[in-house]
């Protein structure tokens, strides 16, 4: 077998030819090309790899989070599906929402359907959800209700960056229940944390009938600051479907 042909072995026509194209090419402007090394949407490194993984890692919680009836919950409602999109892009000046409408018209479908838009999203904001009704609340802040004590479960409520409070105002309403009410739902504003509340009474009723007959005026009046409110209405859709 002839050993490889090195530039020491090639005669002086040759050299001269390999040589004269080399600086043909140069006076050409003829270079190499940029190497294009960017990753691609399947590889670590380009945004939307790591948007999908954290999309999977939210829907995850959210599904540990959701009650088994609901989790085929989808936000299906513009008003809603906006809120969900706005707290993906933007949590510190999304604002809260808040669903009303009377018993099964399915206030609580639609909420968790927000929550897993959000973590369909695959935001860059902590996905930690925590849903409860209004009366677990009180019950869990009331003395002994918890083994942490009253004051570290509300500092827990607050913190926490998605909150899903519902059946607001289904509990009956006295000075201590407006007073805890308050303090959660001032905080979290005053933190920017989106909070998602669902309630069978409409924030404002002629009648009186309405959410500040239950927490206040001045707690309707704080929530009227910087939350969305979607009137549902409709049949009962537990009964359509027994």
């Amino acid at each position: 077998m002839s050993e490889p042909t090195s530039i020491g072995t090639l005669g002086p026509s040759a050299f001269a030819r390999i040589m004269g194209g080399i600086r043909e090419k140069q006076r050409q402007g003829v270079t190499a090309g940029p190497v294009d090394d960017a990753p691609t949407p399947d590889e670590p490194g380009h945004p939307e790899y790591h948007r999908r993984n954290r999309a999977e890692w939210n829907l995850a919680r959210w599904q540990t989070a959701t009650p088994p009836r609901y989790r085929r919950s989808d936000a299906t409602l513009p008003d809603v599906q906006q809120w969900a999109d706005a707290v993906a892009a933007d949590p510190e000046t999304a604002g809260s929402l808040l669903l009303t409408g009377t018993t099964g018209t399915g206030k609580t479908f639609q909420a968790y359907g927000a929550l897993r838009r959000i973590a369909a999203a695959g935001s860059t904001y902590p996905y930690e959800i925590r849903a409860i009704t209004a009366a677990d609340m009180y019950g869990l802040l009331r003395p002994k209700g918890s083994d942490r004590g009253a004051e570290e479960e509300l500092r827990r409520l607050v913190k926490v960056p998605l909150l899903l409070l519902d059946d607001l105002g289904a509990a009956k309403g006295s000075e201590w229940t407006e007073d805890v009410t308050g303090r959660l739902i001032n905080e979290r504003y005053n933190t920017c944390r989106p909070t998602l509340y669902t309630s069978n009474l409409p924030a404002k009723a002629a009648d009186g009938r309405d959410l500040a007959s239950v927490l206040g005026e001045r707690i309707v009046s704080r929530l009227s600051e910087d939350t969305r409110v979607v009137a549902m209405v409709g049949a009962d859709r537990r009964r359509g479907a027994a």
